[in-house]
């Protein structure tokens, strides 16, 4: 425990940029380290990319195919024997309450490699997310390590705009994937929680390019604003309403649906403005669920929203997805939502919550035998409920 103190210890004292080289000099010294690489899951979750000093020209490593990839995808420690060298190669994950960041790859000798030390470096690298997520707001090195290529200017609008991937709490667990990951312009999604809700709110402005990223970066912050005054839903759709329409006169408008769970029961309020769509799997039943259409922010002055509800069991498995997903025409000329989209969600069930939207966006893909034109969303929310107080 000496060893894994000094550690954190260093970690947290890091500056920023020099985050990496603190933490590899202290498993060296207090670990035996013989190797130490930080990997970084890229925008569209498909590689893990090293991070290393500018130009970056170290191989990305697959998600899909490398032991690595494998222990992300597991959120497991994996360890590999090195052969001829009396070492093991251990792949811990870098997660933040259930955001996937990446991989902390550590290399010690066999006989270091004790189950304590293990724990001890699971542990750490865990610590190690914190401290990026940190250490983003001080530096660039981490958010250029996830970068397979250059994002468009809307993109990098886009994903600043976000508040992570994934979220895990003991009442649910969120995923979110946003397709094509270095180009989104319009599609967005948002959530926060207190101790009694959760307000999710998925998003997807009209236009493409550099003028849907900004309609859609005043929509959200205008319901950000809301929200943070301590508002209803309904509210804060009406206020987000005006101001879309004091900027654009009703000639841009932002579809949204906005959510907010009450986790002790479970209850949903709903305000439908526009076309996002929610799907429901409970038990082995997939089904659209249907609410009331609303207007689309900022089409009319002053537009009056109502809230609809519906209840949300333990088990259910909710999946949001944009018209970049149910409306996606095949060369058959079949949309995807009519029939494919149930199958998908029936596909991968067995897969956590931060894992499914990726895993969707792929059966797209496929389906489609092209990436998608249009912004593509999907955002599961995994429904555990409260558990009742003794």
């Amino acid at each position: 425990m000496t060893n894994f103190l000094a550690v954190e210890r260093a970690v947290r004292s890091a500056a920023p940029y020099d985050l990496l080289d603190t933490l590899r000099a202290a498993l060296i010294e207090h670990y035996q380290a013989v190797k130490v690489d930080l990997l970084m899951a890229d925008y569209s979750l498909t590689v893990l990319q090293p991070v290393t000093e500018l130009p970056y020209t170290a191989e990305p490593l697959s998600v899909h195919d490398s032991p690595e990839g494998r222990a992300f995808g597991s959120q497991e420690p994996h360890g590999y024997a090195v052969h001829h060298e009396g070492a093991v190669d251990l792949h811990l994950p870098v997660t933040v309450r259930g955001d996937r960041l990446g991989i902390l790859g550590v290399r010690v000798p066999e006989q270091d490699c004790t189950p304590d030390a293990v724990t001890e470096l699971a542990a750490l690298a865990e610590i190690v997310g914190h401290a990026i997520v940190v250490a983003e707001r001080d530096t660039d090195i981490f958010l250029q390590a996830r970068r397979a290529r250059r994002l468009t200017l809307a993109a990098e609008m886009q994903w600043q705009l976000l508040p992570a991937r994934a979220c895990t709490r003991q009442e649910y667990a969120i995923g979110a994937q946003l397709e094509p990951a270095y180009a989104i312009h319009g599609d967005n999604f948002d959530w926060a929680a207190t101790a009694q809700t959760l307000t999710l709110t998925i998003t997807n402005g009209m236009g493409e390019g550099i003028q849907a990223s900004l309609l859609t970066n005043l929509a959200v912050n205008a319901l950000r604003n809301a929200r943070r005054a301590g508002i209803g839903i309904a509210d804060q759709a009406a206020l987000a309403d005006q101001a879309l329409y004091a900027q654009h006169r009703g000639e841009q408008y932002v579809s949204t649906l906005l959510l907010s769970f009450e986790l002790a029961t479970g209850r949903v309020q709903v305000v439908d403005a526009g076309s996002p769509q929610l799907w429901r799997q409970r038990d082995r039943n997939v089904e659209r669920i249907h609410f009331e259409a609303q207007l689309p922010l900022g089409m009319f002055e002053e537009t009056e929203y109502i809230t609809q509800e519906f209840e949300a069991e333990p088990g259910d498995r909710l999946i949001f997805v944009s018209d970049g997903v149910y409306d996606a025409v095949a060369e058959s000329g079949e949309p995807y939502g009519r029939q494919m989209l149930a199958r998908a969600i029936q596909s991968v069930s067995l897969l956590p919550a931060a894992a499914v939207p990726r895993a969707i966006l792929q059966e797209l893909s496929d389906y489609l035998k092209a990436v998608a034109d249009d912004d593509a969303l999907v955002v599961c929310v995994d429904w555990f409920g409260q558990a009742p107080r003794s």
